[in-house]
C-alpha cells in the first residue's frame, strides 16, 4: 500500500479520536458542575444515605459510564490503526523482497555474461595457441648451409607461395648453371657483354632477380635460397616450372 495512503488513514483515525476525547472530557465536565451543584450541608436527611452521597454516587456513575463511552468508541480505531500499521509492514516487505530478487537477478545476470566473456577469451586463447604451434615449427626449422639445405628451404618458401618445382628439377639446372657455386658468374656470354651478367647458383641477371624476388629472400642476387627462388619464379612464368628447363633459359 502506498505510503500516502496510509498516512492519511492515520489522520483520519487520530481526528476521530480527538473528537471522542473531547466528547469525553465535555461529559467529564459536566459531571463535575452537577457535583459541585448539590449542597455541602444538606438539611434534607433520608432514611439511607445523604445528598451528598447520592450525588457523589451519581457522578460517578456518570463518569464510569462516560469513560466505558470513550473507550468502546476509541477501541475499533485502534484495531483499524494497527490494521493499517500491519498492512504498510506487509508492503514495506513485499518491495524489499521485490527489490532483493531484482538485485539478485541482475547479479546472476552481470556472473553469466562475464562467465560468457572469459569462456570466449579462453576459447580464442586456445584458438591462438593451436595456431601458434604450426607457425613456430615452420620458422624454427634448420637447413643445412650447403646445396642441399639451400634447395629444400627454397623448396618450402615455393610450397608456400605457390610455385612448382621439384627437388630434382632444381638440383639439375644448378648443377648444369654453376656446378652448386653460390658466387658463380659469366663474363663472357652475351648478357656479360650487354653489362648483366648472369650471377648465382642459377645463373639469373639483375634485372630477372628484381622482377621475380619472392618476399621473405634476401634482395642479395649471391644469396643462394634467393637466387633458387626467384630464378624458379621466373620459370614458372615462362616454362611452367623448373623441371621443363633442361638448358640455358
Amino acid at each position: 500500500m502506498p505510503k500516502n495512503i496510509l498516512n492519511r488513514a492515520h489522520s483520519l483515525v487520530l481526528t476521530k479520536q480527538r473528537q471522542i476525547a473531547v466528547a469525553g472530557v465535555a461529559a467529564l465536565g459536566t459531571a463535575a458542575i452537577a457535583l459541585a451543584a448539590v449542597p455541602g450541608n444538606s438539611g434534607t436527611v433520608t432514611t439511607g444515605a445523604s445528598a451528598a452521597d447520592t450525588a457523589q454516587v451519581a457522578a460517578d456513575a456518570q463518569l464510569k459510564n462516560v469513560k466505558g463511552t470513550v473507550t468502546d468508541q476509541l477501541a475499533p480505531q485502534t484495531v483499524k490503526l494497527d490494521a493499517f500499521a500491519a498492512q504498510k509492514k506487509a508492503a514495506d516487505a513485499a518491495a524489499a523482497k521485490q527489490r532483493a530478487e531484482a538485485a539478485a537477478k541482475k547479479a546472476a545476470a552481470d556472473a553469466a555474461a562475464k562467465k560468457a566473456a572469459q569462456d570466449r577469451a579462453a576459447k580464442e586463447a586456445a584458438s591462438r595457441s593451436a595456431e601458434r604451434p604450426q607457425m613456430e615449427l615452420v620458422s624454427a626449422k634448420t637447413y643445412a648451409n650447403n646445396l642441399d639445405g639451400w634447395i629444400r628451404h627454397s623448396l618450402d618458401i615455393m610450397r608456400a607461395q605457390g610455385i612448382p618445382g621439384s627437388y630434382n628439377g632444381i638440383y639439375r639446372n644448378v648443377m648444369r648453371e654453376s656446378s652448386g657455386n653460390p658466387s658463380a658468374i659469366n663474363n663472357w656470354d652475351i648478357n656479360a657483354q650487354n653489362g648483366i651478367p648472369s650471377k648465382g647458383l642459377l645463373q639469373v641477371i639483375d634485372p630477372t632477380f628484381r622482377s621475380y624476388h619472392v618476399a621473405g629472400t634476401s634482395w642479395n642476387i649471391y644469396d643462394p635460397v634467393a637466387n633458387i627462388t626467384a630464378a624458379c619464379n621466373y620459370a614458372a612464368h615462362r616454362y611452367g616450372s623448373m623441371d621443363n628447363v633442361n638448358s640455358a633459359y
